[in-house]
């Protein structure tokens, strides 16, 4: 789909291939998203991921700083533009403040999830920003573009973390029959060939998430990385019982923590909190996506996001499509 003229602007010569890489609680961090950037993927992390507070200004300066000093020395590979994830579920308490930050500093790309506010859209709107909101129906779909997101972030059956039912098959006809703005769609993508099926289907990007926690550059746990590098699809536990909302995990963290994945209770909604200093879930209990079959090594983000545009080129060969000039990259 054409992607509406400032975000086209804001991507024209910067994309490698077109993905969004995915916020992940605890695991992006500004290394990460510099090395995704830079190797032209849009990197992205949760505000929340910044402890304590003040710290977000710190990586959101640092991360600036970073890229603009690649494209002053690369400006044949200028570097993708980043996003900050702001959760604006009631329990997150210093979504005013994050997005004060965000507002200040001109982040290009915001990406918004679990609640949809039109003030919130009008504040990244006031500099030129861009918002996608993540959504796992129509439903929701339908309510995040009346409340003034400029695009959505399609949450199908599989993706990692906080994840929906539907199949991308189904979600993506559905909002493709009213929406012909720019759609992400998450769910299982893991290797240039899902991306290049994803457009298929109707997005404008893959969402990644998953195959970046077994990143050299990612704040994840030795074992946690090793766990995704060993595990296949069916290594993959749903439940609420984690926070409240549906998820992803990987059944081996689970059954460390004394669970029994095939046997969990149902959890009470009411008692998300996403403001503690202390995310013990994500760090103990490891969030994953089914597509991790696809991911045999822990290597650096620039090595993952270079195999994706291999995988990317030579699905297109087979189908016999011309390679595209990444206009919008």
């Amino acid at each position: 789909m054409p992607l509406p003229p400032n975000l086209a602007r804001m991507l024209a010569g910067r994309l490698s291939i077109p993905v969004i890489g995915s916020p992940l609680f605890i695991i992006s961090n500004p290394d990460l998203v510099i090395a995704q950037c830079t190797a032209g993927v849009v990197g992205s992390f949760p505000a929340l991921n910044a402890r304590p507070a003040p710290v977000l200004a710190d990586w959101i300066q640092r991360i600036q700083d970073a890229l603009a000093t690649h494209d002053a020395h690369h400006p044949d590979r200028l570097s993708a533009p980043f996003a900050v994830n702001q959760i604006v579920h009631r329990s997150n308490t210093r979504l005013e403040a994050d997005l004060e930050v965000c507002v200040r500093h001109q982040v290009p790309l915001v990406i918004t999830s679990l609640g949809a506010r039109p003030e919130l859209n009008d504040a990244v709107h006031s500099y030129g920003g861009i918002v996608l909101h993540d959504i796992i129906n129509d439903k929701f779909a339908r309510k995040a573009i009346e409340k003034g997101a400029d695009g959505l972030i399609a949450v199908a059956a599989g993706a990692g973390g906080h994840a929906g039912t539907l199949s991308p098959f189904a979600l993506m006809q559905e909002i493709r029959e009213w929406f012909d703005g720019p759609v992400a769609l998450s769910g299982a993508i893991a290797t240039g060939s899902a991306v290049l099926a994803a457009q298929a289907m109707g997005a404008d990007f893959g969402y990644i998430g998953s195959a970046f926690i077994a990143t050299a550059e990612a704040n994840a746990a030795e074992g946690y990385k090793q766990a995704v590098v060993d595990g296949r699809a069916d290594s993959i536990v749903y439940t609420n019982l984690i926070t409240g909302v549906h998820g992803n995990y990987l059944r081996a963290s689970l059954e460390t923590a004394g669970l029994d994945p095939d046997n969990l209770p149902a959890s009470d909604p009411s008692a998300m909190n996403f403001s503690s200093d202390k995310p013990k879930a994500w760090k103990d209990i490891w969030g994953s996506g089914q597509g991790i079959g696809a991911v045999d090594a822990v290597v650096p983000a620039a090595a993952l996001v270079a195999r994706l545009v291999r995988e990317y080129a030579a699905a297109r060969d087979r189908l016999g499509l011309s390679q595209p000039a990444m206009a919008m990259a």
